[in-house]
């Protein structure tokens, strides 16, 4: 049987600019990695976003189609040996690659990818709702998301003086819902003193988290951070490509890790990381990168696949004014995956032209 490596490139608008204190973009460009048989199609998205620890685009598109040379006739099931550690420079590329040939292993097999992942996999997802940068964000807004079922919402923080959204924030809590939590990402805009100043304050609020509060972090100012604080201080890009399952977690500082299979580098290594993280531990959320739905949907089945029942970052979907396929479905704060085989990814019929 004859498979055959397809690349189709994007570019998609955002609903409204993504916003952090990295910076700001409101288009997302990308390849859809296409594996095909005689009988079915696996999917995954390549989507390089390099403030999170990618590759570039560039780079991406330098590899793909060197990829579809090497790899053609070579079957699923060896693909990714075929390729050992060639592509650790280039995670996104990685990433999309394993999406495709585990879905269609996945359909092969005619069971779910998150079973094929971990048979003990859930098929129900708490979620957290992406909320933008903390300037936008109204008492009425997380209401609304309330009122949908969510209860931690994500909102970007660093991008105003540290005193403003400290205002801001006491202001919010004072009109919300007492159940709510805010899982705040400041995404390194801080020095440690005005960390701690913030983390000082909010020690009285409902916040659920604080993901990557120091601009150049060491695994002590971090773990002097956590040390005096009740919820949960979370690593995500400080980390990049450092992660994998001989990590001593212990040292990492912090309670709580934020994992983009993306950056990791595909699905399993990411799984192996978190099975580690959860054996000493620590806290496990699985986030996806802006990514569209060939992208989200085995990003889902992987946080089902993880032992972690804390609302992962997986509603972004509504962020694209387009999208190549229907998202995983939120509904009360929510993804319930289908029981169909593969990753759950159907692409549109106008969304696969070819490079």
């Amino acid at each position: 049987m004859s498979e055959r490596l397809l690349i189709h490139p994007y570019d998609l608008p955002l609903r409204r600019p993504w916003e952090s204190a990295k910076g700001r973009f409101a288009r997302r460009y990308g390849f859809m990695v296409q594996v095909r048989s005689e009988t079915f199609s696996g999917f995954g998205d390549c989507a390089p976003l390099p403030d999170a620890g990618t590759e570039e685009l560039e780079q991406a598109e330098q590899q793909l189609p060197e990829l579809q040379e090497r790899l053609r006739g070579t079957k699923p099931e060896s693909m990714m040996e075929e390729i050992g550690s060639d592509l650790d420079a280039f995670p996104a590329t990685r990433f999309a690659l394993e999406c495709a040939l585990l879905d269609l292993i996945g359909k092969r097999a005619r069971v779910s990818l998150r079973r094929y992942l971990s048979t003990t996999a859930r098929d129900r997802l708490p979620v957290n709702i992406a909320a933008g940068p903390l300037a936008s964000v109204t008492a009425e807004t997380i209401r609304g998301y309330y009122e949908q079922g969510f209860r931690v919402l994500k909102i970007k923080v660093g991008i105003e003086e540290p005193e403003t959204e400290l205002e801001r924030l006491m202001d919010l809590f004072q009109l919300i819902p007492p159940d709510v939590g805010l899982r705040l990402d400041a995404n390194g805009a801080w020095s440690f003193d005005q960390a701690k100043t913030v983390v000082d304050r909010l020690a009285r609020l409902p916040i659920e988290s604080l993901e990557e509060p120091l601009r150049d972090p060491t695994s002590e100012q971090l773990a002097e951070l956590q040390s005096g604080t009740p919820f949960p201080i979370a690593r995500d890009e400080s980390l990049r490509r450092q992660l994998d399952t001989e990590t001593d977690m212990a040292s990492l500082g912090v309670r709580r890790l934020i994992l983009k299979p993306a950056v990791i580098g595909g699905l399993r290594r990411t799984l192996d990381v978190a099975r580690a993280a959860t054996d000493a531990g620590m806290e496990v959320v699985i986030t996806s990168l802006i990514e569209t739905a060939a992208g989200l949907w085995p990003t889902a089945q992987l946080a089902a696949a993880t032992r972690s029942s804390i609302p992962h970052g997986l509603s972004t979907s509504y962020w694209l004014a387009q999208d190549l396929g229907s998202a995983p479905t939120l509904k009360d704060g929510f993804i319930q995956l289908p029981l169909s085989a593969g990753s759950g990814f159907a692409p549109m019929p106008d969304a696969k032209p070819e490079l």
